[in-house]
């Protein structure tokens, strides 16, 4: 007999909350002091959250796991140095720094999010949050955007001191779905990492060639959700 559980684990910051915030940031307090370098703002934010993706990742493997956040302000420095920037510490300061940081705090919810998450929870979906960010960061993003999560479906990294996208970081939250009746519970990204949803909104281009098909990709938010609930019918 098939399952009647539903159930759909999303990958928060980068699919249902927006970068934006932390972009512009980096343009206001560093952007003429950047372009003036050839450097794109955007570009140099875009660089920073991969390298720091990179080295969380490392550290995790390595079994020496750091809190992503601390990770990112880490880098910081040395993503000007290797944008060409030759004294770094002169170019920019610790207060420039903690401006950016702060501003990283108030990251918004996508166009469309909140939206998304109500269409499936109204189709019999229960949604879960799972964050390589720490809790009470990334439940801001939910508070201000006025999306119900409870505490209990919201789920860090931070607890098991293992990385996302290492299935290690998954396992348990699968087992526990599979051991509540759901055999192939729904995984909703803006990241080709793994089989199930995938919204392009953040990465743009699919590269199905690379990562493999989907059993859903979309453009919107509230799309993916759409062609997930029709997919589970």
């Amino acid at each position: 007999m098939a399952s009647t559980k539903k159930n759909i684990v999303f990958d928060v910051v980068g699919t249902l909350v927006s970068y934006d915030a932390m972009f512009d940031a980096i343009e206001t307090r560093l952007g003429d002091r950047l372009r003036a370098e050839g450097i794109k703002p955007r570009l140099l934010g875009y660089t920073w959250l991969e390298a720091a993706e990179r080295e969380y990742t490392y550290l995790s493997i390595s079994s020496r796991y750091k809190k992503f956040g601390v990770v990112f302000e880490a880098l910081f420095f040395r993503m000007l140095w290797m944008a060409g920037i030759s004294e770094p510490r002169t170019f920019a300061s610790q207060d420039d720094l903690a401006y950016i940081m702060e501003e990283y705090l108030k990251l918004e919810m996508r166009p469309g999010a909140k939206e998304c998450v109500s269409k499936l929870r109204e189709a019999g979906f229960t949604v879960w949050a799972f964050t390589a960010g720490d809790l009470k960061r990334v439940g801001g993003y939910f508070t201000r955007a006025g999306v119900d999560m409870p505490e209990a479906n919201f789920l860090t990294c931070d607890t098991l001191g293992v990385g996302k996208p290492s299935t290690e970081a998954y396992m348990p939250l699968v087992k526990k779905l599979q051991d509540d009746g759901d055999d192939s519970p729904w995984f909703a990204a803006a990241h080709m990492w793994f089989k199930g949803a995938y919204c392009t909104v953040w990465e743009k281009e699919p590269l199905l060639d690379l990562f493999g098909d989907m059993e859903v990709v979309a453009d919107t938010l509230p799309e993916m959700a759409e062609k997930v609930i029709a997919a589970a019918l």
